[in-house]
């Protein structure tokens, strides 16, 4: 059944609006015969504020570049050394509604850390992981056409202080944390392994095939 079959499609690093327009243009074009997906990339540093994000929330961007979009949430910060994966998913057809997404995103990221001993935990008010009150993985997605896109960024070993020019997700003066300071999990690569492992199999996926580039998405 297609309901099932997963691409996991590696993207490696890319500037953030290209993936963004490539995530739009995948939603608009496709139907309920194409595949769910989730993209890992790595993103150059950027900031990107939601839909209902409020310009007091970016405090000194300085040389960082600002990009509005059209998921929801506040302001967040993607750079080097973050695991960003997005997700593709039907959710019309898996007769799934966001909130059910979102909490399976987030228990996914838990059971990922749990494998590396980070005792991590969502919050019923606050999207996202934390780790003993401290954020570790962010979260915003949009729906269009009962599909999703955007999706989780978990930071694994990447320059944390580009937080500190805004306030994250909205909190000013939320802590940020990362994987390598917590345990042996230290690279993107085997961050986007564990997190695949879980995440495919709550999203019941008995087929997964692996795909690299955005090449393969204009034969769509």
């Amino acid at each position: 059944m297609l309901k099932h079959s997963l691409i996991i499609r590696q993207l490696n690093r890319m500037d953030y609006v290209s993936v963004w327009q490539a995530m739009q243009n995948f939603t608009d074009n496709r139907d309920d015969s194409t595949q769910d997906e989730l993209w890992l990339v790595e993103h150059p540093s950027v900031f990107t504020q939601g839909q209902a994000g409020k310009e007091e929330h970016l405090l000194m961007p300085g040389d960082i570049p600002v990009v509005k979009v059209d998921r929801g949430g506040q302001v967040t910060y993607h750079g080097p050394g973050q695991q960003v994966i997005y997700f593709m998913i039907n959710l019309r057809r898996r007769k799934m509604g966001v909130r059910q997404l979102v909490t399976l995103i987030e228990n996914g990221i838990v059971q990922a850390l749990a494998d590396y001993n980070i005792q991590a935990n969502a919050k019923p008010d606050a999207p996202g992981v934390y780790v003993n009150g401290d954020k570790i993985a962010s979260l915003g997605l949009r729906v269009r056409k009962g599909c999703s896109f955007h999706g989780l960024a978990l930071n694994v070993k990447m320059d944390l202080s580009p937080f500190l020019r805004i306030n994250p997700c909205g909190y000013a003066g939320l802590a940020m944390t990362q994987t390598a300071d917590l345990s042996s999990l230290k690279t993107i690569d085997e961050a986007g392994k564990a997190l695949i492992k879980h995440m495919s199999v709550l999203l019941d996926a008995d087929t997964i095939s692996y795909q690299t580039g955005l090449e393969s998405l204009n034969d769509h």
